[in-house]
Protein backbone atom coordinates (compact mmCIF):
# COMPACT_ATOMS: atom_id res chain seq x y z
CA UNK A 1 0.00 0.00 0.00
CA UNK A 2 2.52 2.31 1.30
CA UNK A 3 4.53 1.59 -2.62
CA UNK A 4 1.09 2.35 -4.02
CA UNK A 5 0.92 5.64 -2.04
CA UNK A 6 4.27 6.66 -3.32
CA UNK A 7 3.52 5.55 -7.09
CA UNK A 8 0.76 7.59 -6.63
CA UNK A 9 2.25 10.40 -5.49
CA UNK A 10 5.27 10.51 -7.86
CA UNK A 11 2.48 10.55 -10.86
CA UNK A 12 1.11 13.99 -9.62
CA UNK A 13 3.93 15.32 -9.32
CA UNK A 14 5.00 14.38 -12.63
CA UNK A 15 1.36 15.33 -14.08
CA UNK A 16 1.96 19.16 -12.49
CA UNK A 17 5.35 19.75 -14.55
CA UNK A 18 4.20 18.65 -17.98
CA UNK A 19 0.65 20.33 -18.30
CA UNK A 20 -0.38 19.35 -22.05
CA UNK A 21 2.25 22.00 -23.62
CA UNK A 22 3.27 20.34 -26.78
CA UNK A 23 6.52 21.42 -27.72
CA UNK A 24 8.26 21.29 -31.61
CA UNK A 25 11.09 22.50 -33.68
CA UNK A 26 9.12 24.83 -35.84
CA UNK A 27 6.51 26.00 -33.91
CA UNK A 28 7.99 29.70 -34.72
CA UNK A 29 8.72 28.71 -38.06
CA UNK A 30 5.84 31.24 -40.00
CA UNK A 31 5.29 33.48 -36.75
CA UNK A 32 8.91 34.48 -35.77
CA UNK A 33 11.07 33.00 -38.05
CA UNK A 34 14.18 34.70 -37.08
CA UNK A 35 13.82 34.20 -32.92
CA UNK A 36 16.77 32.27 -32.51
CA UNK A 37 18.92 34.66 -34.13
CA UNK A 38 17.67 37.97 -32.22
CA UNK A 39 18.16 35.92 -28.88
CA UNK A 40 21.72 34.31 -30.06
CA UNK A 41 22.70 38.25 -30.90
CA UNK A 42 21.12 39.70 -27.30
CA UNK A 43 23.49 36.91 -25.68
CA UNK A 44 26.64 37.03 -27.49
CA UNK A 45 26.47 41.08 -26.66
CA UNK A 46 26.18 40.59 -23.38
CA UNK A 47 28.49 37.86 -22.90
CA UNK A 48 31.28 40.31 -25.03
CA UNK A 49 31.24 42.77 -22.06
CA UNK A 50 30.37 40.18 -19.28
CA UNK A 51 32.16 36.85 -19.00
CA UNK A 52 30.09 35.72 -16.11
CA UNK A 53 26.66 36.10 -18.28
CA UNK A 54 26.86 32.34 -20.05
CA UNK A 55 27.03 30.73 -17.02
CA UNK A 56 24.12 32.79 -14.88
CA UNK A 57 22.26 31.76 -18.03
CA UNK A 58 22.39 28.32 -18.20
CA UNK A 59 21.89 28.21 -14.19
CA UNK A 60 19.14 30.60 -14.78
CA UNK A 61 17.18 27.77 -16.47
CA UNK A 62 18.25 25.17 -14.70
CA UNK A 63 16.25 26.94 -11.54
CA UNK A 64 13.48 27.52 -13.67
CA UNK A 65 13.09 24.33 -14.89
CA UNK A 66 12.69 22.94 -11.92
CA UNK A 67 10.07 24.74 -9.96
CA UNK A 68 6.98 24.50 -11.72
CA UNK A 69 8.79 23.20 -15.24
CA UNK A 70 10.25 25.38 -18.09
CA UNK A 71 7.83 28.45 -17.54
CA UNK A 72 9.80 31.21 -16.91
CA UNK A 73 8.34 31.65 -13.25
CA UNK A 74 11.87 32.34 -12.16
CA UNK A 75 11.57 35.86 -14.21
CA UNK A 76 8.82 37.64 -12.15
CA UNK A 77 9.48 39.94 -9.95
CA UNK A 78 8.75 40.34 -5.90
CA UNK A 79 5.18 42.30 -5.65
CA UNK A 80 3.89 43.29 -2.40
CA UNK A 81 2.06 40.73 -1.80
CA UNK A 82 3.83 38.04 -2.76
CA UNK A 83 7.76 36.96 -2.70
CA UNK A 84 9.14 35.66 -6.08
CA UNK A 85 11.13 32.81 -6.82
CA UNK A 86 14.07 34.88 -7.89
CA UNK A 87 14.17 36.29 -4.27
CA UNK A 88 14.02 32.78 -2.88
CA UNK A 89 16.98 32.00 -0.52
CA UNK A 90 18.93 29.67 -3.43
CA UNK A 91 18.14 32.28 -6.44
CA UNK A 92 19.29 35.48 -4.65
CA UNK A 93 22.44 35.08 -6.20
CA UNK A 94 21.31 34.62 -10.01
CA UNK A 95 21.85 37.31 -12.09
CA UNK A 96 22.00 38.38 -16.05
CA UNK A 97 18.03 39.14 -15.61
CA UNK A 98 18.63 42.08 -17.90
CA UNK A 99 20.11 39.71 -21.03
CA UNK A 100 16.29 38.22 -20.92
CA UNK A 101 15.27 41.57 -21.07
CA UNK A 102 17.16 42.59 -23.70
CA UNK A 103 16.14 39.89 -25.78
CA UNK A 104 12.36 39.90 -24.76
CA UNK A 105 12.31 43.44 -26.45
CA UNK A 106 13.57 43.17 -29.77
CA UNK A 107 11.94 39.75 -30.30
CA UNK A 108 8.62 41.81 -29.62
CA UNK A 109 9.59 44.48 -31.63
CA UNK A 110 9.63 41.81 -34.50
CA UNK A 111 7.20 39.46 -33.46
CA UNK A 112 4.83 41.32 -30.60
CA UNK A 113 2.67 38.76 -28.00
CA UNK A 114 4.39 35.53 -30.13
CA UNK A 115 7.32 34.41 -28.25
CA UNK A 116 7.18 33.23 -24.49
CA UNK A 117 9.84 34.27 -22.16
CA UNK A 118 10.31 30.36 -21.24
CA UNK A 119 11.00 30.09 -25.08
CA UNK A 120 13.61 32.76 -24.61
CA UNK A 121 15.14 31.93 -21.91
CA UNK A 122 15.48 28.02 -23.12
CA UNK A 123 17.26 29.37 -26.36
CA UNK A 124 19.88 31.48 -23.73
CA UNK A 125 20.68 28.85 -22.02
CA UNK A 126 21.49 27.03 -25.36
CA UNK A 127 23.64 29.97 -26.75
CA UNK A 128 25.49 30.16 -23.53
CA UNK A 129 26.89 26.63 -23.67
CA UNK A 130 27.55 27.15 -27.78
CA UNK A 131 29.31 30.58 -26.44
CA UNK A 132 31.43 28.66 -24.05
CA UNK A 133 32.58 26.40 -26.81
CA UNK A 134 30.17 23.85 -26.18
CA UNK A 135 27.63 21.84 -28.31
CA UNK A 136 24.32 23.35 -30.13
CA UNK A 137 21.25 21.31 -30.14
CA UNK A 138 17.53 22.53 -31.79
CA UNK A 139 15.54 23.47 -29.04
CA UNK A 140 11.67 22.10 -28.53
CA UNK A 141 9.18 25.64 -28.76
CA UNK A 142 6.12 26.15 -27.59
CA UNK A 143 6.74 26.84 -23.83
CA UNK A 144 4.17 28.82 -22.49
CA UNK A 145 5.12 31.38 -19.38
CA UNK A 146 3.73 30.77 -16.05
CA UNK A 147 1.86 33.21 -13.47
CA UNK A 148 2.06 31.73 -9.97
CA UNK A 149 6.38 32.54 -8.77
CA UNK A 150 7.07 31.55 -4.67
CA UNK A 151 10.18 32.06 -3.40
CA UNK A 152 8.94 29.16 -1.07
CA UNK A 153 8.87 26.90 -3.55
CA UNK A 154 12.52 27.08 -4.27
CA UNK A 155 13.29 24.52 -0.97
CA UNK A 156 12.44 21.98 -4.04
CA UNK A 157 15.78 22.68 -5.86
CA UNK A 158 18.72 20.41 -5.34
CA UNK A 159 21.17 21.45 -3.03
CA UNK A 160 24.76 21.97 -2.95
CA UNK A 161 24.70 19.99 0.13
CA UNK A 162 22.76 17.07 -1.35
CA UNK A 163 23.10 13.22 -0.89
CA UNK A 164 23.16 10.69 -3.80
CA UNK A 165 19.57 9.67 -2.29
CA UNK A 166 18.30 13.15 -2.27
CA UNK A 167 19.32 13.77 -5.55
CA UNK A 168 17.90 10.87 -7.43
CA UNK A 169 14.55 11.57 -5.45
CA UNK A 170 14.40 15.39 -6.52
CA UNK A 171 15.64 14.75 -9.97
CA UNK A 172 13.04 11.56 -10.39
CA UNK A 173 10.19 13.56 -9.38
CA UNK A 174 10.41 15.26 -12.70
CA UNK A 175 10.62 12.72 -14.99
CA UNK A 176 14.27 12.65 -14.65
CA UNK A 177 17.21 9.74 -14.76
CA UNK A 178 20.11 9.09 -13.36
CA UNK A 179 21.89 9.28 -16.45
CA UNK A 180 20.35 13.05 -16.75
CA UNK A 181 21.28 14.00 -13.02
CA UNK A 182 24.97 13.43 -13.99
CA UNK A 183 24.54 14.78 -17.20
CA UNK A 184 23.49 17.74 -16.05
CA UNK A 185 25.58 17.96 -13.53
CA UNK A 186 28.19 18.53 -16.20
CA UNK A 187 26.74 22.44 -16.43
CA UNK A 188 29.34 23.07 -13.41
CA UNK A 189 31.84 23.16 -15.33
CA UNK A 190 30.89 26.67 -15.91
CA UNK A 191 30.75 29.73 -13.41
CA UNK A 192 31.85 30.55 -9.90
CA UNK A 193 30.28 29.74 -6.75
CA UNK A 194 30.43 31.27 -2.91
CA UNK A 195 32.05 29.89 -0.21
CA UNK A 196 28.58 29.78 0.84
CA UNK A 197 27.58 26.31 -1.33
CA UNK A 198 30.64 24.40 0.21
CA UNK A 199 31.88 25.81 3.41
CA UNK A 200 30.14 22.75 5.21
CA UNK A 201 32.88 20.41 3.28
CA UNK A 202 35.38 22.98 4.86
CA UNK A 203 34.70 24.06 8.39
CA UNK A 204 32.76 22.41 11.09
CA UNK A 205 32.10 18.97 8.56
CA UNK A 206 30.98 16.81 11.41
CA UNK A 207 32.09 16.13 14.98
CA UNK A 208 35.13 14.65 14.65
CA UNK A 209 36.99 16.59 11.75
CA UNK A 210 36.54 19.95 10.23
CA UNK A 211 37.25 19.15 6.96
CA UNK A 212 36.21 16.69 4.66
CA UNK A 213 37.88 14.03 4.46
CA UNK A 214 36.96 13.10 1.05
CA UNK A 215 38.57 16.36 -0.44
CA UNK A 216 41.90 16.31 -1.71
CA UNK A 217 44.55 18.04 1.22
CA UNK A 218 45.88 20.86 -1.42
CA UNK A 219 42.21 21.96 -2.53
CA UNK A 220 41.20 21.78 0.99
CA UNK A 221 43.80 24.34 2.13
CA UNK A 222 43.29 26.31 -0.95
CA UNK A 223 39.38 26.41 -0.57
CA UNK A 224 39.95 27.39 3.20
CA UNK A 225 42.82 30.44 2.44
CA UNK A 226 39.60 31.76 0.18
CA UNK A 227 37.02 31.18 2.27
CA UNK A 228 37.84 31.98 6.13
CA UNK A 229 35.36 30.26 8.38
CA UNK A 230 34.01 33.90 9.00
CA UNK A 231 33.67 37.08 7.19
CA UNK A 232 33.58 35.41 3.73
CA UNK A 233 30.42 36.66 2.63
CA UNK A 234 31.16 38.11 -1.19
CA UNK A 235 33.89 35.30 -1.62
CA UNK A 236 34.16 32.53 -3.56
CA UNK A 237 36.22 30.40 -6.41
CA UNK A 238 36.07 29.61 -9.88
CA UNK A 239 33.48 26.13 -10.60
CA UNK A 240 36.63 24.30 -12.23
CA UNK A 241 40.16 25.94 -13.56
CA UNK A 242 38.74 26.33 -17.04
CA UNK A 243 35.11 27.33 -15.79
CA UNK A 244 35.05 29.76 -18.84
CA UNK A 245 34.67 26.53 -20.92
CA UNK A 246 32.21 24.39 -21.53
CA UNK A 247 33.70 20.96 -21.40
CA UNK A 248 34.53 17.89 -19.25
CA UNK A 249 37.16 18.89 -16.41
CA UNK A 250 34.25 18.59 -13.72
CA UNK A 251 34.18 15.16 -14.30
CA UNK A 252 37.65 14.74 -13.91
CA UNK A 253 38.51 16.62 -10.53
CA UNK A 254 35.33 14.22 -9.22
CA UNK A 255 37.71 11.88 -9.39
CA UNK A 256 41.06 14.02 -7.85
CA UNK A 257 39.13 15.02 -5.26
CA UNK A 258 38.44 18.18 -6.06
CA UNK A 259 34.93 18.71 -6.32
CA UNK A 260 33.59 21.41 -5.04
CA UNK A 261 30.07 20.56 -3.52
CA UNK A 262 28.98 18.06 -1.64
CA UNK A 263 26.30 16.91 -4.58
CA UNK A 264 29.18 16.73 -7.06
CA UNK A 265 31.00 14.17 -4.84
CA UNK A 266 28.10 12.38 -4.12
CA UNK A 267 28.28 11.17 -7.77
CA UNK A 268 30.97 8.74 -6.88
CA UNK A 269 28.72 7.16 -4.38
CA UNK A 270 26.70 5.41 -6.45
CA UNK A 271 27.69 2.25 -8.90
CA UNK A 272 25.84 3.29 -11.61
CA UNK A 273 26.54 7.44 -11.00
CA UNK A 274 29.90 6.90 -10.41
CA UNK A 275 30.48 4.41 -13.94
CA UNK A 276 28.80 7.82 -15.83
CA UNK A 277 30.85 9.86 -14.62
CA UNK A 278 33.72 7.65 -15.33
CA UNK A 279 32.44 7.56 -19.00
CA UNK A 280 32.07 11.37 -19.16
CA UNK A 281 35.57 12.01 -17.62
CA UNK A 282 37.33 9.88 -20.25
CA UNK A 283 35.12 11.10 -23.31
CA UNK A 284 34.24 14.77 -24.10
CA UNK A 285 31.90 13.64 -26.94
CA UNK A 286 30.46 10.84 -24.80
CA UNK A 287 29.38 13.58 -22.06
CA UNK A 288 28.19 15.86 -24.78
CA UNK A 289 25.98 13.76 -26.11
CA UNK A 290 24.03 12.89 -23.26
CA UNK A 291 24.43 16.35 -21.91
CA UNK A 292 22.38 17.31 -25.27
CA UNK A 293 19.82 14.52 -24.44
CA UNK A 294 19.28 15.36 -21.09
CA UNK A 295 18.66 19.80 -21.51
CA UNK A 296 15.84 18.39 -24.26
CA UNK A 297 14.08 16.17 -21.77
CA UNK A 298 14.58 18.89 -18.74
CA UNK A 299 13.33 22.18 -20.94
CA UNK A 300 10.65 20.11 -22.21
CA UNK A 301 9.15 20.20 -18.77
CA UNK A 302 6.11 22.78 -19.33
CA UNK A 303 3.79 24.29 -16.76
CA UNK A 304 3.05 27.67 -18.14
CA UNK A 305 -0.43 29.59 -19.43
CA UNK A 306 0.17 33.14 -21.24
CA UNK A 307 3.00 34.60 -22.98
CA UNK A 308 4.14 37.54 -21.10
CA UNK A 309 4.47 41.01 -22.41
CA UNK A 310 7.38 41.66 -20.46
CA UNK A 311 8.95 38.35 -18.49
CA UNK A 312 9.11 40.37 -14.96
CA UNK A 313 5.35 40.62 -14.67
CA UNK A 314 2.38 38.34 -15.52
CA UNK A 315 -0.02 39.96 -18.00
Amino acid sequence: MAIMSAFLCLLLILSFFSSGTSLSSNYYSKTCPNVESLVRRAVRDAATTDKKVPAALLRMHFHDCFIRGCDASVLLNSNGKNTAEKDGPPNVSLHAFYVIDNAKKVVESACPGIVSCADILAFAARDAVVLSGGPSWDVPKGRKDGRTSKASETIQLPAPTFNISQLQKSFAQRGLSLEDLVALSGGHTLGFSHCSSFKNRIHNFNSTTDIDPSIHPSFAATLRSVCPAKNAKNAGVAMDPSSASFDNTYYKLIFQQKALFSSDKALLDSPKTKNLASKFASSEDAFTKAFIKSMIKMSSITGGQEVRKDCRVVN
